[in-house]
Formats: structure tokens, C-alpha cells, sequence
């Protein structure tokens, strides 16, 4: 007979909450359906987030460390090369923005369904968009581009736009070479 190897109440959990929001949209899941996802009691679902404020600044932080560990591994793998990380960055976000299943950047949905910008899960959004706006302009500056902070956030402006245009049914290829293109005019300009 096999063994199933649960995973900590905790991680199951958070995994609910990482597909069940993403798909649905954070206000659309009740604990009840993340309750039932994981398996868990009601008791234990809030032992461990006693409120849905702490579950959901909980899946941005999972968004967001993923993020993080994925573009850090990038730089180490690219280092001294600052535009093979921004063409690989593109790359991804063409191909992950037309994906099956793709429905928009987990930071800016979580956003538009948190108005109160003293949400805690607002906070992780605020971090997250910062640092990664920070990683753009450190390899802006090993490019010797001019202004490279204030291009810095242009090009995150693009890669929002870039994230809608797959959504919207763009090809990956389309939405690479025109988010290459519009970044190499914004670097150069």
C-alpha cells in the first residue's frame, strides 16, 4: 500500500489560497472553500491565520519569495550580462502573460480587489513591486543608462501593459518582440 506524505496543514493551506485566488479572485474564495481545498478543520484553519487579511498577505508573500528566488537565480546565472536578464525577463513574461491559465499578474489583481492601501496584503504588493522595480534599475545602472530609476518604472508600466496584451489573447512571440522593442526605446531615449 503506498504512502501518502502529506504536507504540513500550513503549506496545504497556502496552497489552496495560491489556486484558489489566482483563479478566482480573492474576494470570490471563502475560507469554507479553502477549508475544504486543504483539508483541514475550521479550528485549524484559523489557528493558523486567524483572519483572511493574514491568509491573503500570506499568498502574496509566497508570490512574491517565488519571484524573488526565480529573478535572483537569473542574475546570478547572467551576471555581467544586464540585458540577457532584462531579454530573459521578457521572455518570460511573453511567455507566461499567454499561457493557458494565465489571469494576470497576481500583485496587480490582489491590487484592484484591495483598495485600503493599509491592507497588509497591500503592503507585500507595495514591497514586491518595489523591489522588483529596484532589480530593473540595477541592471539599468550596470547598462550605464541614464535615469535609470525613473526608466525603471517605464518599464515596469510595460511590463504591466505586457501581462494584459497575452491575457487578451496575444502571441508569446508578439508580446516578447514588442515588449523588447518598446524597452529598448524606453533604455535609449
Amino acid at each position: 500500500m503506498p504512502v501518502i506524505e502529506l504536507k504540513p496543514v500550513r503549506e496545504r493551506i497556502l496552497d489552496a489560497a495560491l489556486e484558489q485566488y489566482y483563479a478566482q479572485g480573492i474576494r470570490a474564495v471563502s475560507a469554507d472553500k479553502l477549508i475544504a481545498a486543504a483539508h483541514v478543520s475550521k479550528v485549524t484553519f484559523y489557528r493558523h491565520f486567524p483572519t483572511k487579511d493574514d491568509l491573503v498577505a500570506a499568498y502574496l508573500r509566497v508570490r512574491s519569495d517565488e519571484e524573488r528566488a526565480t529573478v535572483e537565480a537569473v542574475r546570478a546565472d547572467l551576471a555581467g550580462d544586464p540585458a540577457g536578464v532584462l531579454r530573459w525577463y521578457a521572455e518570460v513574461v511573453g511567455q507566461i502573460a499567454c499561457a493557458s491559465g494565465f489571469r494576470g499578474c497576481p500583485f496587480i489583481n490582489a491590487a484592484a480587489e484591495l483598495p485600503d492601501g493599509d491592507h497588509p496584503g497591500r503592503r507585500v504588493i507595495d514591497e514586491h513591486r518595489e523591489w522588483l522595480t529596484a532589480q530593473i534599475a540595477e541592471l539599468l545602472v550596470e547598462l550605464d543608462v541614464d535615469d535609470a530609476k525613473t526608466k525603471a518604472g517605464q518599464l515596469m508600466m510595460l511590463r504591466d501593459g505586457a501581462m494584459v496584451s497575452g491575457y487578451l489573447g496575444r502571441a508569446p512571440e508578439h508580446v516578447t518582440s514588442a515588449l523588447v522593442a518598446a524597452g529598448r526605446s524606453i533604455i535609449r531615449g
